[in-house]
């Protein structure tokens, strides 16, 4: 009788278990089958940030970032919650708008991802009224397939909504107090996954989370829409600071430069060229690789080469740009300041005091003058460049522009210089000294009017003797047609632009008692795959080597970002054999510039964040805007939280540390600097009364 007890128990027990798994299951099926709308809309929504790392940023670690698919998934289940509220018949609206807005965020941050490798930012919306400009740069360069694959998201929940409207889903009665009830369960699981989120936090992602200068390492970690939200606040944050954080900015500013002498150290180059007439050029996109290359044995910058082989050339040399690309390399070259950690100084904070070469140079009695054949409103130049401190802007309405002399965004580099020599030699017969700024615009993205640009093959020309004696020449394509040979022919075009133009100088003799200084502005911007087949071409078969290939040559990302480099070289007509005449590989930022030439010049500026590079020699340390930095010895990445050595020397882990310490409190201080106009003595007598009042 027990026995039948107990098996009638356990056959009980498992009736009721059965019930409640079929009765579980119903639920389950029942769940889903009345909120197909709504997971449609987080399912997608998470897909798409999950391609878009996946897409963007190429490491394993990325891929398997389950915090940042956890943080989207709470973000969208959040936002997917408040529709709950509302009325079956209208719940698709309100789907359909979202998903529009989380797609566009994704394709927006893909496409600016290509050509920035960063994020983007709320910051740089006052930008848009340039790309009508960059138009074609855009399209061609920049947008890409991938950058199309976000639109699957809208149009797969215009597909389960229309499959819904015939299965008469929406005309379904729920209550209010429904609506409400699974709004707030929804939303409370939303917070339960918060909450799961936050104990996984360590102390590095909340302190990069608030820097926000690191915003590859936040997408990681925090997602796409969670870093979108914090870079709004961000973006507005230095509006609200400036009015708020004025006392702890300038402590930092003060106690930054306390031990900052208030004059120049001296070296064998002090004063060299004090005096002297002064032709600067920003070379558009121009960088270093370009010297020495040849195509067939015919050099790709011939003039270039020249210009680095006779004078004073720094072959390790970077441009620190950020998202303002040619207007913070003038930032930076003119001041020694940063770019700004949101937005860019040229437009976002174009009515602050700066300190520039140019402002210097007044001061010693030099005319100051700028040239560059575009808008003057362009990167806001007609105000930023009176407020470096040059005289006169000479921009498009000084220059005569037609069809036949128009390449890219505007008029020639040939066409360009020969005007300017004009113009320079008026300067000159009515100036003792003078200083000039001639920026370049043809070498400039999309590098596609290669019909322009006069002929130069970049391709493999081969010549072989057949058996009868016979000889043939054999072509092999190697560049041609691709975009990274369609910028060495633009260079070329480029390279012969300034070398008509040194001999136009030399012939009216301009150069007779000037110093020649060139700058390339930043790289040429094109994605890493460019670089591929210059290094790993396979002429046999017209495609490159595998990556098991013994002769295959690693070009990863360290190698391409070690790989931007800039030329920058100072020349006189009479250095070539001179003990001027020599290459310098010391690591040097375009920050160190205004030190370098301050010495050699004799002007000062005690708010320069660069060195003087023969001061500092091989121990100098070049920061970027995005934390990374560099010195001879290493290469810092700082998404990666991970290095590069560059030589066999050892490197202690206190050295790293305190290298990024270093680097990021250069970051905090130079945008604070522009941020509170903090080298504006006038505004800060002014905020210091005003705060000894309170």
């Amino acid at each position: 009788m027990k026995i039948v007890k107990n098996a009638f128990k356990r056959l009980k027990k498992n009736v009721i278990n059965r019930i409640k798994v079929i009765k579980r299951d119903h639920l389950i099926r029942k769940y889903f089958s009345d909120n197909v709308l709504f997971l449609t809309f987080v399912i997608t929504g998470v897909l798409n940030s999950t391609i878009l790392r996946f897409l963007c940023m190429h490491s394993v670690e990325n891929y398997l970032s389950w915090k940042a698919i956890l943080a989207d998934t709470i973000v969208v289940t959040a936002i997917g919650a408040f529709g709950y509220f509302i009325k079956p018949k209208d719940r698709f609206i309100y789907y359909f708008g979202f998903c529009i807005f989380l797609t566009a965020i994704c394709m927006i941050n893909s496409v600016y991802y290509t050509f920035y490798t960063s994020f983007a930012s709320i910051s740089m919306l006052s930008l848009t009224q340039y790309i009508g400009d960059v138009g074609d740069a855009v399209v061609e360069n920049v947008l890409q397939l991938k950058d199309l694959v976000y639109i699957i998201s809208p149009l797969i929940l215009i597909g389960v909504h229309l499959k819904l409207k015939k299965k008469n889903y929406y005309k379904k009665v729920e209550l209010k107090t429904e609506r409400r009830k699974l709004a707030f369960k929804t939303l409370s699981v939303s917070g339960v996954l918060l909450v799961i989120f936050l104990l996984t936090l360590s102390s590095l992602d909340i302190s990069r989370f608030f820097k926000q200068w690191n915003k590859e390492y936040i997408v990681m970690r925090f997602g796409i829409y969670v870093y979108q939200a914090n870079d709004l606040v961000a973006s507005v944050q230095p509006k609200v600071n400036a009015m708020f954080g004025y006392d702890k900015a300038s402590k930092e500013f003060n106690d930054y430069f306390a031990e900052v002498p208030d004059k120049a150290e001296t070296n064998q180059y002090t004063d060299i060229f004090k005096g002297k007439n002064v032709i600067v050029i920003h070379a558009e996109s121009m960088m270093t690789n370009v010297i020495d290359l040849k195509f067939n044995d015919q050099e790709v910058t011939p003039n270039l080469n020249k210009l680095a082989h006779t004078g004073m050339y720094f072959n390790n040399f970077y441009s620190q740009v950020s998202v303002g690309t040619s207007s913070d390399s003038e930032l930076t070259y003119n001041t020694s300041l940063m770019p700004t950690k949101s937005g860019t100084a040229f437009v976002s904070y174009s009515n602050r005091k700066y300190i520039g070469i140019p402002t210097l140079l007044n001061e010693q009695g030099y005319y100051t003058f700028s040239m560059h054949a575009n808008n003057a409103d362009f990167w806001n130049r007609r105000t930023m460049h009176k407020n470096m401190g040059y005289q006169r802007f000479y921009s498009k309405t000084d220059y005569e522009i037609d069809k036949e002399n128009v390449i890219g965004l505007g008029l020639s580099d040939k066409e360009f210089f020969r005007q300017s020599a004009e113009k320079i030699e008026k300067i000159n017969e009515k100036h003792d000294k003078w200083y000039g700024l001639l920026i370049m615009l043809t070498n400039h993205t999309p590098f596609s009017e290669v019909d322009k640009y006069g002929e130069f093959p970049v391709d493999i020309k081969e010549t072989i003797t057949n058996e009868d004696g016979t000889t043939e020449e054999i072509v092999y394509p190697y560049m041609e047609g691709t975009k990274l040979g369609n910028y060495f022919k633009s260079i070329h075009y480029a390279d012969s632009a300034l070398g008509e133009f040194l001999t136009e100088l030399d012939q009216k003799h301009l150069l007779d008692n000037t110093v020649f200084i060139l700058y390339g502005d930043h790289d040429a911007r094109l994605p890493r795959k460019n670089y591929n087949r210059l290094y790993n071409y396979d002429k046999e078969n017209d495609t490159t080597l595998d990556e098991e290939d013994p002769e295959y040559k690693e070009y990863d990302s360290y190698q391409y970002e070690i790989g931007r480099r800039v030329p920058f070289i100072i020349w006189t007509k009479d250095m070539e054999g001179s003990k001027l005449n020599f290459t310098n590989s010391n690591v040097m930022g375009m920050y160190d510039v205004v030190p370098t030439l301050g010495n050699m010049f004799g002007f000062y500026n005690k708010y320069a964040f660069g060195h003087d590079i023969y001061n500092i020699n091989d121990n100098n340390i070049v920061c970027f805007p995005n934390g990374n930095w560099v010195t001879n010895k290493v290469y810092y990445n700082s998404q990666k939280a991970a290095y590069l050595p560059l030589t066999e020397e050892p490197i202690s882990e206190e050295e790293i540390a305190n290298n990024v310490e270093y680097t990021n409190k250069l970051l905090d201080v130079s945008n604070n600097i522009i941020v509170f106009d903090l080298l504006n003595e006038d505004k800060n007598k002014e905020l210091k009364e005003v705060t000894i009042n309170k």
